[in-house]
């Protein structure tokens, strides 16, 4: 048989995304909006989301070896959960950093001097996280969506062809970006949305009405993207998955 026998039109498969804000706003609760959630807790999250809309959680990791054991028991075991949350990557980048210096022979005192320098420790702690992308293709493939939650921060942007400015990122080291912005189908910012207002001549002030909004589509004020041909802001109201219209495996 030729290999070009082999050619047809992808399927729909489950979504592989990324959440980022900042505190409070409501990235877990957003989380909990996709279908039959259990929860992957490298932090305690869940305490946001009250009781009675709570979703099932694993314990919270002691350790890089509670992780590997939750993820490998989600692939190997049978289960009815739909999506596996991951909260959050900038956890497990404390943990993987931790992890790294517990290993290492030598003993440093921060990953800057960990395997050996140069760079090392932080490549070995993104190594990790790689490793964490792969398990979450191995849920895809068994029809689970995978949700990575992470923490925001500013980053700046210093292009070639443009003045230098500030954006909304994820809060890892650059090394570990990949696995959650690269090779996800959306990175989604979750923020309020602000106005600025100036009154009677005062100093303008940001203000919001505390209705939050949802950017992942491509902009130059934050790390989002997506690959369901969104481009406009959605808004997010809690307890809706402001994805939904545009996903179809979400409506599967």
């Amino acid at each position: 048989m030729s290999i070009l026998d082999q050619i047809q039109k992808p399927a729909d498969r489950p979504i592989v995304c990324t959440i980022l804000g900042d505190a409070g706003m409501g990235k877990t609760s957003l989380a909990a909006t996709f279908p039959k959630p259990v929860f992957i807790r490298a932090e305690d999250g869940l305490q946001a989301v009250p009781l009675e809309e709570r979703p099932d959680a694993l314990p919270v990791l002691t350790g890089v070896d509670d992780l590997w054991a939750q993820l490998t028991g989600l692939i190997q075991e049978q289960h009815d959960y739909k999506t596996v949350v991951v909260d959050s990557v900038t956890a497990l980048e404390r943990m993987f950093g931790q992890y790294v210096i517990e290993s290492d022979p030598k003993k440093p005192k921060s990953l800057n001097q960990a395997q050996g320098g140069y760079g090392a420790g932080f490549q070995a702690v993104a190594t990790l996280h790689q490793r964490v992308r792969k398990a979450a293709e191995l849920l895809v493939q068994k029809g689970i969506h995978v949700v990575f939650i992470a923490h925001a921060d500013l980053e700046n942007v210093d292009l070639p062809d443009e003045d230098p400015y500030s954006r909304y990122s994820l809060r890892l080291h650059k090394k570990s970006m990949a696995p959650y912005v690269d090779d996800v189908d959306a990175v989604l910012h979750v923020r309020l949305k602000t106005y600025v207002m100036d009154k009677d001549g005062q100093k303008p002030k940001a203000v919001s009405d505390g209705s939050r909004i949802v950017v992942c589509h491509a902009s130059a004020a934050s790390v989002s993207k997506n690959r369901y041909r969104i481009t406009e802001e959605l808004t997010f109201e809690l307890g809706s998955n402001p994805l939904a219209p545009f996903v179809p495996s979400l409506n599967q």
